[in-house]
């Protein structure tokens, strides 16, 4: 992006990241720019100038740059009857992942009146047999009693141990980030499923590391072992294939806490930066799962390699970069599909299942200062920034 097609808040946030970093040479092309702008956007170049002029001590802001949401408005038809709606999570909530789907979902539906019931199979917390086996007997159970006009379901622990029985049952199913493919849950014939796949951005992600460290030749994939990773790692592995100037070196699944760290360990001297899928279901000594939180703040504390991920809780947590999927935009495509067969009458079979497009490219700022990584402008002005993390 060049800099003479930034707009005024773009140019407001560089002068701030460089008042930061007192980075003089960029300041006086940014202040001829400037002048050069300021008869396009009138009164905020005014106050760009004014800004320039007061750079000493000029304090960071706290919002980044929002990016454009991908969502739509939905059809505004209002039909008289009461919809009840069945929601599943394969995780939990209070979670951002989560919880940004379900918001997608509901505006995608907000001309609608419906009944939601949410239920929460909890899995990145509790993936022991026999809470599976309990939480599994609840949804279905509800799903039988409560009888739901449809049911939306997200990420794919729920599919695997629930959405597989309702396969060409009365019930429309509708999800949102299913990772698998849907052949692999026998969901390509069945009639009265569809929803939107969570579709990586792994070369954008790389390149993106690429743009904030252009020495990084090597990496290592790690990632504990649930269900849903393997056919993740194999799908990457297809993409990186094309990708000359970055090397994968290896794609690992590990069990416990206490060999991931040690596999961290020993890449710190043998790979430029490391990517993790899954880091949920390590064990513990006891076999409890180890809070990502927990996993995220060792990494920290420990390792000094750039790192990535592909979902947008983990920049804001302390990962330093992703090219990600928007949890939003995956729960509102869905929520339009539902739309369509609770106020259209279309069968779930005449839409078809499909991925969403763009990803949004995060930065955390404070992870990139603690590994000394200046990005530069164009980089910034093209990211969603992410100044300091949610983790201590």
């Amino acid at each position: 992006m060049p800099y003479d097609s930034f707009s005024g808040e773009q140019w407001i946030f560089l002068i701030e990241w460089h008042c930061n970093l007192e980075v003089e040479s960029e300041l006086i092309m940014i202040k001829k720019l400037l002048w050069k702008q300021r008869l396009l956007w009138g009164c905020t170049g005014l106050i760009a100038m004014g800004i320039i002029g007061a750079l000493a001590g000029c304090p960071a802001s706290d919002n980044p740059t929002p990016v454009r949401d991908e969502n739509k408005s939905a059809s505004q038809s209002q039909p008289d009857r009461e919809f009840k709606i069945l929601h599943v999570m394969s995780y939990h909530s209070p979670w951002k992942w989560t919880d940004d789907q379900l918001k997608g979902f509901q505006s995608a539906l907000q001309d609608l009146k419906v009944e939601y019931k949410i239920m929460q199979m909890d899995t990145k917390r509790r993936s022991d047999e026999a809470w599976i086996r309990q939480i599994t007997a609840d949804i279905k159970e509800t799903i039988d009693t409560w009888k739901p006009d449809l049911v939306y379901t997200n990420d794919d622990n729920v599919q695997i141990y629930v959405c597989k029985d309702y396969i060409n049952s009365g019930i429309p199913l509708v999800f949102s980030a299913v990772n698998a493919d849907p052949s692999e849950y026998g969901f390509d014939k069945a009639k009265n499923i569809t929803g939107i796949l969570e579709r990586m951005h792994y070369v954008g992600t790389v390149n993106l590391l690429k743009k904030l460290k252009p020495d990084v030749k090597k990496v290592m994939m790690l990632s504990d072992n649930g269900k849903m990773w393997p056919p993740m790692l194999e799908r990457m592995k297809k993409q990186m294939a094309s990708v000359d100037s970055v090397e994968v070196v290896g794609y690992e699944l590990i069990d416990n806490y206490d060999a991931f760290r040690q596999k961290v360990l020993d890449c710190q001297n043998s790979v430029d930066a490391i990517g993790f899928f899954g880091i949920f279901e390590f064990k513990d000594e006891t076999g409890a799962n180890v809070p990502m939180e927990t996993v995220i703040s060792w990494l920290a504390e420990h390792s000094h390699l750039p790192d990535f991920s592909f979902w947008k809780d983990r920049v804001e947590k302390g990962t330093l970069c992703s090219m990600a999927v928007s949890g939003e935009a995956q729960g509102y495509q869905a929520g339009l599909l539902a739309h369509r067969i609770l106020a259209e009458g279309l069968a779930p079979s005449d839409l078809p299942m499909k991925s969403t497009e763009e990803g949004i490219p995060l930065i955390n700022l404070q992870t990139a200062e603690r590994l000394k990584i200046k990005p530069d402008a164009e980089t910034l002005l093209s990211a969603e920034v992410i100044r300091h993390s949610t983790l201590p």
